[in-house]
């Protein structure tokens, strides 16, 4: 079973190209129903019927795991069985009439533009490493990129001059991106006066670097935003996607086009991006709310 799931795990880096982070939730939920198996004398993927992807899946309910946790596993199950019907491995696949549970739609978490201000304003900018992160911290909310497609950014891929950038999301789908000036400004600021005292080698490609002159990572950021937050005072979950979220929410209240939208963003699915819609509606529910002479009459 294990190497059916390694062979697996190199068709989707392959064949489908995804982000290592993908690559690893679908090898973590596929181990987890393999030693399930295991636990329960299944010691061949033929001999998985309904009924056992169905008790697994009641495994999980009872250790209480989320909805989204839980639909997140049976997608993985019914996408590894998709391709072993493929490479006819198995004969049939049990997992593709089970519905996956419903998930609750939450609104995503949004920044006021003030607040995002607050933010941007903390970074020292009188040393390399506080340039880089003014620079960060504004490109993020300037282009709504995710925080994986930030870190991964080559010289080669941002373009001041033109004022725009470049960057493979989900599934390897290169988009262009347009930044605004401020995040133009940052940017350049940092190429010129902070990128080149963190650089310990010439050749590094990597815009944005650590202190030890190499690629900053996903991890790397997560501290340096959360050391901004508290820095600003702020309360509750500030992610780097809360400046994703903040971006999307900010520029549709102020008349952008859901398309355009969801071009910048990179969503496959308009219907991934409409969740902001939401959020915009109820934002124009409050300042009604407020400013209406006789909204509470």
């Amino acid at each position: 079973m294990e190497q059916m799931v390694d062979t697996y795990m190199l068709h989707l880096k392959v064949e489908r190209g995804l982000a290592q982070n993908t690559l690893d939730s679908y090898r973590r939920d596929l181990n987890k129903f393999t030693r399930y198996l295991r636990r329960h004398d299944v010691d061949n993927l033929a001999d998985v019927d309904r009924r056992t992807i169905m008790s697994f899946i009641e495994d999980l309910h009872t250790q209480r795991r989320a909805p989204a946790t839980i639909s997140r596993n049976l997608a993985a199950i019914r996408s590894f069985y998709s391709f072993l019907v493929v490479e006819n491995l198995v004969k049939t696949n049990p997992a593709s009439e089970l519905d996956a549970p419903k998930i609750p739609k939450r609104l995503p978490n949004v920044m006021t533009v003030s607040q995002v201000a607050t933010l941007l304003e903390q970074p020292n900018t009188r040393t390399p490493a506080g340039l880089r992160d003014k620079a960060m911290l504004e490109l993020l909310y300037a282009t709504g990129i995710r925080v994986s497609e930030l870190v991964e950014l080559n010289i080669v891929d941002v373009n001041l001059e033109m004022g725009f950038l470049r960057c493979l999301g989900k599934g390897s789908k290169e988009r262009i991106v347009p930044m605004g000036k401020s995040a133009i400004e940052a940017v350049a600021n940092y190429m010129q006066n902070g990128r080149g005292k963190l650089l310990r080698n010439s050749e590094e490609q990597a815009v944005f670097l650590n202190f030890h002159g190499g690629r900053l990572t996903r991890q790397g950021f997560w501290k340096i935003l959360k050391k901004y937050v508290r820095q600003a005072g702020f309360q509750g979950d500030i992610t780097p996607h809360t400046l994703r979220h903040s971006f999307a929410t900010h520029l549709l209240e102020n008349g952008a086009d859901l398309r355009s939208v969801q071009e910048m963003l990179g969503h496959s699915d308009i219907s991934t991006t409409q969740i902001y819609t939401q959020v915009t509606a109820i934002h124009l529910r409050d300042v009604y709310q407020q400013s209406h002479p006789r909204a509470k009459k």
